[in-house]
């Protein structure tokens, strides 16, 4: 069995409308200390994450402590909105849950950003079999993988973690079958 703990970010800077370099607020800075106590005791092999600031930096204080390195993967980034910040994100959200197609004329769909984060998952469920596995991640492309294996998730449980950050799914695997699923919400641990 490999078990992967995927890591939604923690509460990070919207002033900061560059999606790489998106900082960690103060809050979210501390409230990574929570990603840390959670995963403490996991016995975690590996930690990977998606390329961007606040995904790493959430992860980073547990890396850290247990000394292990952080590696990188592209494919892990949240998907693509636009290439201008968009102001009614709300209609723009609801519109692509509707429909995994839509997309802006500079984003990505969720299919594609389904796809790829999959693709990914297979990839690092082959190379580390057996692994327990921390992955840091984001609210949407997290939510397209837990619709993948579970497509009872959609706009409505999207809707329901919005605000949650930092926030952890825990994915059980047999091979590259998922065998469970559950999420935790570390406020209400």
């Amino acid at each position: 069995m490999t078990t992967v703990y995927f890591v939604r970010h923690a509460e990070p800077n919207f002033n900061n409308h560059d999606d790489m370099t998106r900082e960690l607020t103060e809050k979210g800075l501390e409230d990574r200390k929570l990603v840390t106590e959670f995963l403490w005791n996991k016995n975690i092999d590996l930690v990977l994450s998606s390329p961007y600031k606040r995904s790493v930096d959430t992860i980073k204080d547990f890396a850290d402590k247990k000394n292990l390195d952080i590696h990188t993967v592209d494919d892990f980034r949240e998907r693509k909105i636009d290439s201008v910040w968009i102001e009614d994100y709300e209609s723009f959200c609801k519109a692509q849950w509707e429909d995994f197609n839509y997309k802006l004329s500079d984003g990505e769909t969720l299919g594609e950003v389904q796809k790829r984060n999959v693709e990914a998952l297979n990839y690092v469920l082959k190379q580390y079999e057996g692994k327990n596995i921390v992955i840091g991640s984001h609210g949407t492309a997290l939510s397209t993988i837990i619709n993948y294996y579970d497509n009872a998730f959609g706009y409505k449980e999207f809707q329901n973690i919005r605000g949650v950050m930092p926030w952890i799914v825990k994915f059980v695997f047999d091979g590259i079958e998922c065998i469970q699923i559950e999420e935790y919400n570390l406020f209400s641990l």
